[in-house]
């Protein structure tokens, strides 16, 4: 199990790398969809990770409220993202087909939603994952 939140936690980390080097292009083909979505990503496999080191079951499913919904019961502190995931949820799929497009306003409040997630995410899963 520990590997497994290791895993998560790595895959995680590299959306949030990719999301903060896609936001720092200047230039006007700078991908704002590609921020929200890698800055949803991070979040999921965080909550993913979280999941998983709580023995916690979860279906396959980018719905970032469904998963904060099944660790609640565990860490009833995390409720206060529920607003925040939910409007970054949108990210995982419908801004990654035609008809959605995020602009730079998009891109900056998803991340900062994956900052504030994360800054209670990590510490619950560090232990299992050499404080990454």
């Amino acid at each position: 199990m520990k590997k497994l939140v290791a895993e998560w936690v790595k895959k995680a980390e590299g959306d949030v790398g990719t999301a903060k080097r896609e936001a720092k292009v200047k230039e006007a083909a700078t991908n704002w969809d590609a921020v929200c979505f890698h800055a949803q990503q991070a979040v999921e496999k965080y909550l993913k990770g979280l999941l998983q080191k709580n023995e916690i079951t979860f279906s396959k499913t980018h719905d970032l409220s469904v998963l904060l919904n099944l660790i609640l019961p565990v860490f009833p502190d995390l409720k206060k993202l529920s607003d925040d995931l939910e409007w970054l949820s949108a990210f995982a799929v419908e801004f990654r087909y035609p008809g959605e497009e995020a602009v730079e306003e998009d891109a900056k409040f998803a991340l900062a939603i994956m900052d504030r997630a994360l800054a209670l995410l990590r510490p619950e899963i560090q232990d299992l994952t050499n404080g990454q």
